[in-house]
């Protein structure tokens, strides 16, 4: 019988796989597109959405339970201010998982995750932003 296997454990510890999944959803919220393993990017599928659903809600307890999931309030802004009102109208389904080919080294399964309707442009923003900040200092 298979009582009690509703998730890939991923061989991490419960409190390893919780930090994980904050740190790569906050990424996912961030960039909009991300590169990770399959199985890493089909949970990580789960949880995405769920956090979307609390973002359309838009409530304080809402707010609050995405808090306690994600790290970075600016991860938490971003979901209730930009993507909550972007999925308003769809009904689930806010992310996809793309195979992209297997990794050289140790020719682990990998797989791009995106949200539908992305910005493109969201993609490196932060980094675009800080590398324009500093040739801005340098001159």
């Amino acid at each position: 019988m298979r009582h009690a296997r509703g998730y890939r454990r991923l061989n991490r510890t419960h409190e390893h796989r919780k930090a994980l999944f904050a740190n790569m959803s906050g990424s996912l919220i961030e960039h909009e597109q991300i590169k990770t393993t399959l199985p890493k990017a089909k949970e990580l599928k789960r949880i995405i959405d769920k956090l979307i659903t609390l973002g359309k809600r838009g409530d304080l307890h809402a707010r609050r339970q995405a808090e306690s999931q994600l790290k970075q309030v600016m991860h938490t802004a971003k979901l209730f201010n930009v993507l909550g009102p972007r999925y308003a109208e769809r009904q689930g389904g806010y992310c996809r998982v793309l195979k992209a080919g297997f990794r050289y080294g140790d020719m682990a399964p990998m797989a791009i995750i995106e949200l539908v309707d992305r910005d493109p442009d969201a993609k490196g923003s932060a980094d675009r932003a800080r590398l324009e900040a500093e040739e801005a200092a340098d001159n």
